[in-house]
């Protein structure tokens, strides 16, 4: 143990000693690294002298040389503008004396040679040497325009003129150079010139002359085409190419001819007709064509043929085959002559209208031309139809539509398309008031004009025997006639192809006119004048139908009811309503084929008026015992079967019914049935037989309710008491309804009659069931 203690004490000694001796060796590390420190950066500093010194030696050096290249630079500057005057100064001696001896085609690159080195010294003008020259430059620029129009003027208006230029070689150079002079020199050659080939032209076509009126204006085209010709021949390769002289000679042309035929139409209207309108036009649109495929149009400004152009609008619909012109394109139009199709294919070319658009403030002598041509056809369409009569459906494919209405809008069309191609401004506006005048005259004239009236002539409807045939001979009505039948449904269908040929009548006259005056054209009110030739040809068929059933439905109501003893077959007026009906419906749906709609509407305008009338019928009917009430209730079966079958009456194909007709039909002769079903129960309790009627009937009223009591021939005492009770319940019976009905009855003879009246309908029920 000791000696692990001494063994521990050494060691404490020894690491103590250590730790004296590692303090002593730190603080002569740190002062040996400051002493590098400080030979580090006076090192740095020196090296720093040395550069400073280095750069200052360069300095030296480079300084001489920097002076040298300035010089350098000002000394090319002066060789360059010195060589500069030297050549602008001889330019300038050399311009003025080829000038003078008037060799153009040496000044034409000289000039602009000279002109390229005098744009070196406009920063020099100040100086008055440099101004100098630059004056005489201008003053040659000047001298020479003057020069050259005078040449030119010499050459084509001077004593030699006669026999042409003899100097054209000179006055093609003197071409190049007016392209390097200012460009009002180019300008007013050019206007002196087109002013001097068109001299000619307005001494010939003056405005007295015999020559200058319209039927002479393929006169003036003839001539700008041989002046053209000629033009070409003799002085085309006189002037550049990229002058376009000879499209600036048909321009000038195009707007003299334009304000001429302006002034002479504006002083002769009187005598312009519109054949002779129409032959100008044509006239002028096709040279108007000719010329857009000769020239490019590139001598009019941006401004100038923004105005004159004026493309028409092609229809973005593709067109399918159809009756409807509308639809479809005319062979016409298809197959027309190059004369008339020109004008629409270059109808993007500037010059489009520039000279035909004088013609458009007299477009309204076109217009009154179509009203009377318009006025005209619709007395043909009327003679014809007097003579010819309205077409029947003979087959599935034939069409019952009047042709005269195809011919309105095929003419429609026609006009249509040739006035676009006249203006598409204010005439379309124009023409389409007049389109719509006769699209109503139509409608009212040749349409609704023409809907046969009653007549005094009785109308068949098939009789039933015995008391029901003699009261049916008593009471006979006027019909129409299976023809006037034919007839009123001819103008149906073709009040329903022009309904429809209007809006796109409409459409297409949108797409042709300005968009900034598509919004005045509406055809609305014309659309709606022929929906209501269709809806009064719709009541006159419902009107016919009704009235023919009018005896049957009085023989119903005149049968003494009393006497009926038991129940039979249904009765003959049944029979003689469900002839009449198998006799009218097929010819109306057939000739309704292509207006299925319609003749749905029809069916639901009968079944409207005709079942609320059937029910007044009923009431008419006096003193119904238990057993003729049973045999009514039969009959309206049979009726409401009829009635529900009515618009596949007759037919080899049966459709089912709309839905809308069968709930109009259900819910009117159900309310009949429910109605002789309260007749049919007995009075005895009349508290009970209230019950029953409200059950049945909860939306009728007191008038009704009395009329039904009538129906059951009852005393006037006993319809006073059940009317007491009627009206002592009907505010109860309003608010609670009919489910507490059977609450408040409870005796056994109450019981029994519900049970003898269930049995007796049950019975009926069966009867109706075997018949059919």
């Amino acid at each position: 143990m000791r000696m692990k203690i001494r063994k521990l004490d050494d060691e404490i000694r020894s690491v103590v000693r250590g730790q004296t001796n590692a303090g002593e060796d730190g603080r002569l590390a740190l002062e040996e690294a400051q002493r590098a420190i400080q030979e580090l950066f006076s090192k740095i500093k020196e090296i720093k002298d040395k550069a400073d010194k280095s750069e200052e030696m360069v300095k030296e050096i480079t300084r001489d040389i920097k002076q040298l290249d300035h010089a350098k630079k000002n000394l090319t500057s002066s060789i360059t503008t010195l060589n500069h005057l030297h050549m602008l100064v001889g330019g300038v001696d050399s311009l003025s004396n080829l000038s003078k001896r008037r060799q153009y085609g040496e000044v034409a690159n000289l000039l602009q040679g000279v002109q390229n080195v005098l744009e070196h010294f406009q920063k020099y003008m100040e100086i008055p040497q440099i101004k100098e020259l630059a004056d005489r430059v201008k003053s040659i620029q000047s001298d020479l325009g003057s020069q050259i129009l005078a040449d030119f003027e010499e050459a084509f208006q001077g004593a030699g003129a006669k026999y042409g230029p003899s100097n054209q070689r000179q006055l093609k150079e003197a071409c190049l150079v007016v392209d390097v002079l200012d460009s009002k020199v180019k300008k007013d050659l050019l206007a002196w010139f087109v002013k001097l080939q068109l001299s000619e032209y307005l001494v010939l076509f003056g405005e007295k002359e015999e020559v200058a009126w319209l039927d002479k204006i393929d006169r003036r085209y003839a001539w700008i085409k041989r002046t053209l010709v000629d033009f070409e021949e003799k002085f085309g390769p006189l002037f550049p190419e990229a002058w376009e002289v000879s499209e600036r000679i048909c321009i000038e042309f195009c707007n003299l001819t334009r304000s001429e035929l302006s002034r002479i139409m504006g002083r002769r209207t009187h005598e312009i007709d519109v054949k002779l309108l129409l032959f100008a036009i044509q006239r002028t649109t096709n040279f108007e064509a000719l010329i857009a495929k000769r020239f490019t149009g590139v001598t009019l400004n941006e401004a100038q043929s923004g105005k004159v152009a004026n493309p028409q609008t092609q229809s973005s619909n593709p067109f399918v085959e159809s009756t409807n012109p509308f639809e479809t394109e005319s062979e016409e139009e298809m197959t027309s002559s190059e004369e008339s199709k020109e004008p629409l294919k270059q109808a993007g070319s500037p010059f489009t209208g520039i000279i035909s658009k004088c013609f458009e403030q007299h477009l309204n002598i076109y217009i009154d031309s179509q009203d009377k041509n318009l006025a005209e056809l619709i007395n043909r369409f009327l003679e014809d139809l007097r003579q010819q009569g309205t077409p029947r459906m003979e087959t599935e494919e034939s069409s019952n539509v009047l042709p005269s209405c195809a011919d309105l809008f095929v003419f429609y069309k026609k006009c249509m398309v040739q006035c676009s191609q006249l203006s598409t401004g204010k005439p379309m506006i124009d023409l389409t008031r007049t389109f719509q005048k006769y699209l109503r005259e139509y409608a009212n004239r040749v349409l609704l004009n023409n809907l046969p009236k009653a007549s005094n002539q009785s109308g068949g409807i098939s009789s039933a025997s015995g008391l029901i045939q003699s009261i049916l001979k008593e009471g006979e009505v006027t019909k129409f006639t299976e023809e006037e039948q034919c007839r009123i449904c001819s103008i149906l269908c073709t009040a329903e192809y022009c309904m429809e040929t209007s809006q796109q009548l409409e459409e297409k006259l949108k797409e042709k006119v300005n968009p900034s005056l598509s919004n005045q054209i509406d055809m609305n009110s014309e659309q709606d004048t022929f929906h209501n030739v269709i809806s009064n040809c719709i009541q006159l068929l419902v009107q016919d139908l009704e009235t023919a059933c009018e005896p049957a439905l009085t023989a119903m109501s005149k049968m003494s009811w009393s006497s009926v003893e038991s129940v039979g077959d249904q009765s003959g007026y049944i029979s003689a309503l469900t002839g009449h009906l198998k006799q009218n419906l097929p010819v109306i749906r057939d000739n309704l084929a292509s207006s299925r709609k319609f003749f749905t509407q029809f069916c639901l305008k009968f079944a409207n008026s005709f079942i609320p009338k059937f029910i007044s019928h009923l009431f008419k009917c006096k003193n119904i015992s238990t057993v003729a009430a049973e045999q009514l209730l039969l009959d309206t079966h049979s009726l409401k079967t009829i009635l529900l079958d009515l618009p596949s009456l007759g037919s080899q194909v049966v459709r089912k019914a709309p839905t809308s007709y069968t709930k109009i039909v259900v819910k009117g002769m159900t309310r009949a049935e429910h109605i002789l079903k309260v007749v049919m129960s007995p009075h005895t309790d009349q508290h009970r037989f209230v019950e029953s009627y409200y059950r049945m009937l909860s939306d009728s009223d007191l008038n009704e309710f009395q009329k039904v009591l009538e129906m059951k021939g009852l005393r006037r005492s006993e319809q006073s008491n059940i009317l007491e009770i009627y009206r002592a319940k009907m505010p109860v019976s309003a608010a609670a309804g009919s489910t507490h009905s059977d609450t408040n009855q409870n005796s056994a003879l109450q019981t029994q009659t519900s049970e003898q009246e269930s049995s007796r309908i049950r019975k009926l029920e069966r009867l109706i069931k075997k018949r059919l």
